[in-house]
């Protein structure tokens, strides 16, 4: 497979994993070894039945056996399972066993629960099915319990009666699966979950000012997870009965199909609401890392705006203040494409900062190497230069700038200039930031655009230095929209109002970048107060002759937006007025 498009990649792609379905290894089949010599590994395909979330469900695997792993030689395992709409067989998750098992790791790669020839409803990784579902292959990588053919093993290395020794790792669905499993089944000695999700709640419907509040709906995101999950039947032509739902939809549990009904419908009453934040939130990292013990490397994607680097910081930080050994890294590539020359294939992880960063820690936690180098707190993927760029906590916040009456982006609270300035939306969307799919699949994509007159900018005096910016912008806002006050307490969150925070890149010929296409979608709690709100976080050199633009717009076609016109009036006066912080790591806008 070309490098150009690497099998880690293909692998964690949502879309493009579903259509990956290759056909069952041949029982036992030795890999090839080169020239002669001794193949590496045996692939051994294996069924199980496990009972999980009150089911009986089917689970689909092939068992990598390194060569010489035998109960007098045994060796350590490494457990990974495929992203939403992939299978065991596709691209990287096959590549995940492959290569574990030539640097001499017991692979045990299955398929997901809904997911190729497994059994059972997608529960989107719900702690109790789909994190009992891999506690009970971990049972089998301890000699316990046997496949359904009456296989069993006896060379993975254990910590005691009962206790293998086994890591995890995985993408996107195969990511959040990680800290499900970990969450019930403390025998898991290490993770690295790449490019998933803390929130469910958050990444479907974000909030970027109160997640308490119901967010905006990631309508293109959201529903193309809903059809791939649908259409299993032609993905996967003869489904297991298990993975038929009589209760309104064909292959999610029901509460996952109320919940992607309800955001569709454009109406969120109060009880409703809360009863889909709840469940989203339930399924999701941030219900349950209290319950988390092992060491985790964080893997997450500057170019995502499925799962942005917001997710993987609060998972992050929520690890650390519990002592668990944590370490995070931002590399180029998410959801939304970003692959850069040298970054991540899991195919071949020697080849790349971020692989050797895996090798090491499954050599700390899974092999005992004390001399492993499992490297710094943090690091991120820095564009054009070299190396990562790291250090031993994520940056603060470090430079606030004002709003300014005139549309600019000061420095200083006396550069303010009185006045205010006033936008509306459209009944359709007028901002364009992306077509969600088409960064992961490869299509074409529209430049980002804001329509004149349904936002508003604020920009900076061209920088005299580069500046990098390394973290989540922060902004405090106060807007005026006496539409929006007459309708925010109908008690249907949908009367709120919506907008879209985002920073801009303005190089000196005037040209626009909106930076990996991110931004910030918020439901404005209450319109008589001011709001804070939290932007993605991202990695980005502005370069000197360059300006910072903040950008508020009405609007964003991946987003479902405001019920009625709602125009909105921002003020801006030295003694009251709004703010941009941002987390700087060289360089200052002056």
């Amino acid at each position: 497979m070309s490098r150009a498009v690497p099998r880690s990649r293909k692998a964690l792609a949502l879309v493009a994993g579903a259509a990956a379905l290759a056909a069952p290894l041949a029982l036992a089949a030795p890999a090839a070894g080169a020239d002669g010599d001794p193949a590496p590994y045996t692939v051994t395909p294996l069924r199980f039945t496990v009972e999980a979330g009150g089911r009986s469900c089917a689970v689909d695997a092939d068992l990598y056996r390194p060569t010489g792993a035998d109960a007098a030689h045994p060796a350590p395992a490494v457990l990974a399972t495929n992203g939403f709409g992939g299978s065991k067989s596709d691209g990287s998750t096959a590549a995940i066993g492959k290569a574990f098992a030539e640097r001499g790791y017991v692979g045990l790669v299955y398929s997901g629960l809904g997911f190729g020839k497994s059994g059972c409803l997608i529960s989107l990784d719900a702690p109790e099915t789909d994190g009992r579902a891999a506690a009970r292959l971990v049972d089998f990588l301890a000699g316990t319990r046997a496949a359904d053919d009456g296989t069993r093993v006896d060379f993975v290395t254990r910590d005691g009666a009962g206790d293998p020794r086994v890591g995890m790792i995985g993408g996107s669905y195969g990511g959040a699966v990680q800290l499900a499993a970990a969450s019930v089944d403390p025998r898991i000695d290490a993770l690295v979950p790449l490019i998933t999700w803390n929130d469910l709640a958050y990444s479907l419907a974000p909030n970027a000012a109160d997640r308490a509040t119901p967010g905006v709906f990631k309508w293109q995101w959201a529903n193309g997870f809903y059809l791939i999950g649908e259409g299993q039947p032609l993905l996967s032509p003869s489904l297991d009965p298990s993975r038929i739902n009589s209760l309104g939809c064909l292959h999610f549990v029901t509460d996952a199909c109320d919940t992607v009904r309800l955001l569709n419908s454009g109406r969120y009453p109060a009880a409703e609401s809360e009863k889909m934040l709840a469940y989203a939130r339930s399924v999701s990292p941030v219900s349950y890392l209290d319950r988390i013990t092992a060491p985790t490397l964080i893997v997450q994607g500057q170019s995502d705006s499925l799962f942005n680097l917001n997710e993987a910081r609060a998972t992050y930080d929520r690890l650390r203040e519990r002592g668990v050994d944590t370490r995070m890294i931002w590399q180029s590539w998410g959801h939304s494409g970003g692959q850069k020359p040298g970054e991540l294939d899991l195919g071949d992880p020697e080849g790349s900062y971020v692989g050797q960063r895996v090798l090491a820690w499954f050599d700390r936690y899974l092999r005992k190497d004390a001399a492993a180098d499992t490297g710094p707190a943090f690091a991120w993927y820095r564009e054009g230069r070299s190396g990562y760029g790291t250090a031993d906590r994520v940056p603060a916040l470090s430079q606030k700038l004002y709003l300014s009456g005139d549309g600019k982006l000061v420095d200083n609270r006396t550069k303010v200039a009185r006045g205010s300035r006033q936008y509306t939306n459209w009944p359709v969307p007028t901002s364009h930031s992306e077509s969600s799919l088409a960064g992961m699949i490869g299509l074409p994509d529209p430049r980002p655009y804001d329509t004149p007159g349904t936002y508003l900018g604020w920009t900076s005096a061209p920088l005299t230095e580069p500046v990098d910016l390394v973290g989540a912008p922060r902004a405090t806002l106060r807007v005026v929209s006496p539409a929006t006050e007459r309708v925010q307490d109908s008690g249907d969150a949908a009367d709120k109002l919506v907008l879209f925070a985002k920073l801009y890149d303005v190089a000196p010929d005037g040209t626009k970048t909106l930076v990996n296409r991110l931004v910030a979608p918020v439901r404005v709690p209450d319109v008589t107060r001011p709001f804070t709100v939290e932007l993605p976080g991202i990695v980005h050199r502005y370069e000197t002759g360059h300006r910072l633009e903040f950008v508020v717009a009405a609007s964003d076609t991946a987003y479902s937006g405001n019920r009625g016109i709602k125009p909105v009036t921002v003020v801006s006066a030295p003694e009251s007025t709004g703010t941009l912080s941002l987390p700087l790591v060289e360089g200052r806008v002056g």
